[in-house]
């Protein structure tokens, strides 16, 4: 049996939202709500996994997003090489999930043929689709596909043994959620398939959804995948930084440990 994985969190960067943005139904929220841009990290002695890669500096730019440092300079914070990175997880190819994959040249990438299929589907003839993916991600990510890099998976796959990804669907048809088994036992890091807390505990989904009935079965699955609501990462939620910051300490500002039990919510 190999060693349990050090999970980290990386903040990339962070923009403010309308509240009433960030859920589907119900009242409208007043106010802003705070977005991070997250990226995680697994490691023990034999591998090292990033989860998702954050946005390029450039689609950043035309979006109006700034990255508080980038994916290399977050893997490097934890003392790693980027060399040294021996897999990618792609949870989904939104353009702050899978930007930047370039940077990781000696990992094996990982992603949903179900996520690959749709980029690549007249879908995207469809503004209102086509504009949380940026083209040149995907190209990039047929360009290592054409090197041999890229495992396209379908439904659940293990990546190695403690890292486990499981198709959920919802938010995009390849979204996948990553299991990782931790000291504190199975962690589910769910990127997009819950971006905030409160999505999770009201039921209310983030609205960037193209199947809802998946995405609210979604939630099911994860806490199924989960001991309980504590090992649940959500993709987007400031929390996640306060909510791990007193065995963090040591680490570099915007970088948690989620191999430790978080303080209560």
């Amino acid at each position: 049996m190999s060693d349990p994985f050090e999970l980290f969190a990386i903040r990339l960067g962070h923009a403010d939202r309308p509240a009433r943005d960030n859920f589907l139904n119900g009242p409208a929220r007043e106010g802003t709500m705070r977005l991070d841009f997250d990226m995680w990290l697994a490691r023990n002695d034999e591998r090292i996994v990033a989860i998702d890669s954050g946005f390029s500096a450039e689609a950043g730019s035309r979006r109006g997003r700034t990255l508080e440092r980038s994916p290399e300079e977050a893997v490097r914070g934890l003392g790693i090489d980027p060399r040294a990175v021996t897999d990618v997880v792609v949870t989904h190819l939104h353009y702050d999930h899978a930007g930047n994959l370039d940077l990781f040249p000696a990992a094996r990438i990982w992603v949903q043929q179900a996520e690959v299929a749709y980029v690549t589907s007249d879908a995207m003839r469809h503004p209102e689709l086509n504009h949380f993916f940026e083209a040149d991600d995907v190209c990039s990510l047929l360009q290592q596909s054409f090197k041999g890099r890229v495992n396209q998976v379908a439904g659940q796959a293990t990546v190695a043994e403690g890292v486990e990804l499981h198709l959920i669907g919802g938010h995009t048809p390849g979204l996948q959620v990553v299991r990782v088994l931790t000291r504190r036992g199975w962690v589910v890091v769910a990127s997009d398939a819950l971006h905030y807390y409160e999505n999770f505990e009201r039921r209310n989904p983030f609205p960037g959804i193209v199947n809802v009935p998946q995405m609210m079965d979604g939630y099911d699955r994860i806490l199924q995948l989960a001991p309980d609501v504590d090992h649940i990462v959500p993709g987007h939620d400031p929390q996640v930084m306060e909510r791990y910051a007193e065995d963090s300490a040591q680490l570099p500002d915007g970088i948690v440990a989620l191999h430790h039990d978080p303080t209560e919510g």
